[in-house]
């Protein structure tokens, strides 16, 4: 593969997390975009995860889902705000390097990159284990490695082909999605036959709250990081065509699609089945779907987890080399993650992301309870360090972005609602969910474990900054 190297970090004097990501190809459209962020955000966490929700809280887990989505529309909007004035493929890495310094955007990255490729392993693992349910006589690892040679391919071949491959994979997601919700209004207005109308009585029947506030409280922590995954829209900024109005357009877009499916659905859940119930547990789209009466519920949706898992595992090798090499342009990573193919691909960040989702998936088959279970809890909270320091970033990064947008002869494409109070809020938001995972067991040591993922990334960044200044003298 013939490969070109982009130019190395700017010279001195140039604000490196304001330099282009040239020679990145500019193929994606707004409809890309707007698959993109819903397809990464409807997944597992949505199909499986909300009966756990569910579970925990009751159907005051509505609660829960409406104080996280509000979260999340916050987040998104001061991270597109942010995206519309400077698209970079570092996003959130490069908006924490300009507010707070080089530290900061070295961090969020790699903490972020490592995130994602825990979770790519996550991803993967999940697919082979329902393939091979389908076709006993094939190994999970044969499994996981066609997968990975299969969206390597696709996301090696251009940023088209993969904006293409992942639309489709999203879109298929969202019509499942709103057929359920059409057989789910249909069977709590009694549409059907053999139904009646539901009413209230199943979701009242032990009161609103059943476990009460700390059950609301435990609801939150389960449900929060199910929407993980929208931030891809804004690191895909800076390979869309017109980026500014792109990613202003999908982000207003998504925001309340995804409040609509998750809130919508858990609300049907919660309305059609006593909140204790197992099958919501085991399945909760699969037993709203029996309830219908509708054969082969079980299987579809597998089906649809599948395609879940095999979109979010296709975005995510993007997010991961787009990040890489942002990192690498920046100089804050090895060099050769900046080398791109003939077809403006940075085939080589690509091709780590999926050897070390490899890695990830060896790990769990050799030692399931042991290292990856370390380092998925090491990941567990760092959404958290992703959306405070986005909050922090656009706080202090507005008045100058709105004084480089007047210097430009143009206003603003997108702006926070309420700046800065709403953006204090949030973070005082964010905090109240940091000391809700403290007070939790389970939740403290993703927390703890997390506080050292990040402890350890600063440690680095410590090193290779003395090392940098031992250099230039």
């Amino acid at each position: 593969m013939t490969s070109t190297t982009p130019a190395g970090p700017p010279a001195t004097g140039t604000d490196p997390a304001t330099a282009p990501d040239a020679p990145l190809r500019h193929g994606l459209r707004t409809r890309h975009l707007t698959m993109m962020g819903l397809g990464s955000a409807i997944g597992a966490g949505l199909f499986l995860g909300s009966g756990v929700g569910i579970a925990t809280a009751g159907p005051a887990v509505l609660v829960s889902y409406a104080i996280a989505g509000v979260l999340v529309v916050l987040v998104m909007r001061m991270l597109a705000e942010m995206a519309s004035a400077v698209p970079a493929s570092g996003s959130f890495s490069v908006y924490a390097e300009r507010a707070l310094g080089r530290w900061a955007g070295f961090t969020l990255g790699w903490v972020y990159w490592f995130t994602i490729v825990m979770v790519l392993g996550v991803e993967v693992t999940g697919v082979a284990r329902i393939v091979t349910g389908w076709l006993p006589g094939v190994p999970q690892w044969a499994v996981a490695l066609v997968v990975v040679a299969v969206f390597a391919v696709v996301n090696l071949v251009g940023v088209r082909q993969f904006g293409e491959t992942e639309f489709w994979f999203a879109a298929i997601k969202v019509v499942a999605i709103v057929a359920f919700l059409v057989v789910g209004v249909a069977l709590v207005l009694g549409l059907l036959p053999g139904t009646d109308p539901v009413g209230t009585s199943v979701l009242l029947v032990d009161g609103f709250a059943p476990t009460g506030v700390a059950g609301v409280a435990a609801g939150l922590l389960v449900v929060v990081f199910a929407f993980g995954g929208i931030e891809i829209v804004t690191i895909a900024a800076a390979e869309a065509e017109d980026p500014q109005r792109a990613v202003a357009r999908a982000t207003r877009s998504i925001v309340w699609r995804i409040l609509l499916f998750y809130v919508g659905s858990v609300a049907l859940m919660v309305l059609l089945l006593p909140w204790d119930a197992p099958a919501l547990q085991e399945g909760p789209f699969v037993a709203v779907l029996d309830l219908a009466g509708l054969p082969g519920a079980a299987r579809v949706m597998e089906v649809v987890v599948v395609l879940a898992l095999l979109s979010a595992f296709n975005a995510n090798v993007y997010a991961t080399s787009r990040m890489a090499f942002s990192l690498a342009a920046r100089g804050d990573g090895p060099a050769v993650l900046r080398r791109v193919s003939r077809r403006d691909v940075p085939f080589v960040a690509v091709l780590v992301s999926v050897a070390l989702g490899l890695v990830a998936v060896g790990l769990n088959w050799l030692l399931p309870d042991a290292l990856l279970g370390i380092l998925l809890n090491a990941v567990g909270a760092s959404l958290l360090v992703v959306w405070v320091l986005v909050a922090v970033a656009q706080l202090r990064l507005r008045p100058r972005l709105e004084a480089e947008a007047r210097a430009a002869g143009r206003p603003l494409e997108l702006r926070m609602w309420l700046y800065p109070w709403l953006t204090w809020a949030t973070l005082a938001a964010l905090a109240g969910v940091v000391v809700l995972m403290a007070t939790d067991t389970a939740a403290r040591a993703q927390l703890l474990a997390t506080t050292g993922l990040v402890a350890v990334v600063v440690a680095v960044y410590g090193v290779t900054a003395l090392v940098r200044r031992r250099q230039a003298r």
